[in-house]
């Protein structure tokens, strides 16, 4: 390969929330909490971003931009943005995407958090399907929204849509807005063209806006397609996406992301109230991902679909009784460890206690997910096959 994603790279004393910031993020300790393992003897597993560099032709276009020496107040004047952007979705997704629908967020986390409120009154309700990414949760939260929940339904760990129960939710007249996630987070379903169909008509017949949240659409195993559910519905107006170059190409910490909002009134509170000023270095950073950056994420695919082939023979090796497939999406491995582990058992702290892996449990998916661990397959091969042991030993010691 061109590109090293063998490379191991100090992250420590980075502000890094991967290696400094654990503590507070999954265990709501205290920065000085101790833990059984000195900090670099764990194994990372849990956020999701990835322990690869973020690609040259980015960097590059940072230290471009860095030579202009300013960093006044700094919106997106440039057409070439657009035109990168559009660029990506024609060709990626045959997907047009139009201009003026076009706004940008710090993070797809903080558009969701905004248009919650925008779109919903204080009585009604929104729905998601779950298990969720826990912020979809959260955003309901922070809005004194009420939450709707509809389990996928699992069969061996493969995730689908519960249609009548979702038509049953969306039928109430106080449900307003459905966040989706498309490809799904955490189990990596990429849904059928089919599939999005049947849920777009259900929520549309039944006036519900929907924001699809896409972050993950580059992150599919090699010779897979996804499909943007709005490309679906070309007419409509109720679909808000969202995606960003963050998990892409690992620069989430630039805090940029793309939010297409065809509904018109949605838009003009958008505009009312969100405050649109960029990083400078942000804009330069995601239009050179997305000009030149299809060669860095071609390898990036090939290597992370080694990393999940490696697991799942790993797993089937070693830990026999766990449930785990190859997501079609995303860089994060899902595995249901129910035969060795009781519910409710608090799997984080399980595992940095007992094994020195931090990594990400059931519980933090809402519900529907208990049992389940999520590990972060983006990183060098030899960090992810330790990790892999250490939870195999415990999980092992514990059947005993």
């Amino acid at each position: 390969m061109k590109y090293n994603f063998d490379e191991v790279i100090d992250r420590t004393h980075s502000n890094s929330m991967n290696t400094d910031g654990w503590r507070e993020y999954i265990f709501h300790a205290p920065r000085d909490a101790k833990f059984p393992y000195p900090d670099d003897a764990y194994v990372r597993m849990w956020i999701a971003d990835m322990e690869f560099a973020t690609p040259p032709c980015i960097i590059d276009a940072m230290k471009e931009r860095l030579d202009k020496r300013i960093f006044g107040y700094t919106k997106v004047f440039d057409p070439a943005y657009f035109e990168a952007f559009s660029a990506w979705c024609r060709n990626r997704y045959e997907w047009e995407i139009k201009k003026e629908e076009l706004v940008t967020s710090p993070g797809i986390i903080p558009a969701l958090f905004e248009l919650t409120g925008y779109i919903c009154q204080p009585d009604e309700k929104v729905l998601i399907l779950t298990p969720s990414y826990a912020y979809f949760k959260h955003a309901v939260d922070f809005n004194h929204r009420e939450l709707v929940c509809s389990d996928l339904i699992n069969t061996d760990g493969y995730y689908t849509m519960d249609f009548a129960d979702i038509e049953k939710k969306a039928a109430d007249p106080k449900v307003k807005l459905c966040i989706f996630c498309n490809p799904h987070n955490p189990s990596g379903r990429i849904w059928t063209e089919e599939e999005l169909q049947t849920f777009g008509e259900i929520c549309l017949k039944n006036n519900v806006m929907i924001i699809s949240d896409e972050i993950h659409c580059d992150l599919i195993r090699t010779g897979l397609r996804h499909t943007p559910l709005a490309k679906l519905f070309p007419d409509s107006d109720q679909i808000i996406t969202c995606m960003a170059p963050s998990k892409t190409f690992n620069m989430a910490g630039l805090m940029f992301s793309n939010v297409l909002i065809p509904h018109a009134e949605t838009m003009k509170v958008w505009k009312a109230r969100h405050y649109d000023f960029e990083n400078p270095l942000s804009i330069a950073a995601a239009q050179a991902a997305y000009e030149k950056g299809g060669e860095w994420l071609a390898e990036l695919k090939l290597y992370l679909d080694d990393n999940f082939r490696f697991t799942k023979e790993y797993l089937a090796e070693h830990l026999l009784e766990a449930k785990f497939r190859i997501s079609e999406a995303t860089y994060l491995g899902w595995v249901d460890i129910g035969a060795y582990v009781e519910k409710g058992t608090d799997l984080p702290l399980l595992f940095a206690n007992e094994a020195g892996v931090l990594l990400e449990g059931g519980d933090m998916f809402v519900q529907n997910s208990d049992t389940y661990i999520r590990l972060n397959l983006a990183c060098p091969r030899a960090g992810l096959a330790e990790g892999l042991r250490r939870i195999c030993y415990l999980l092992n010691k514990k059947k005993k």
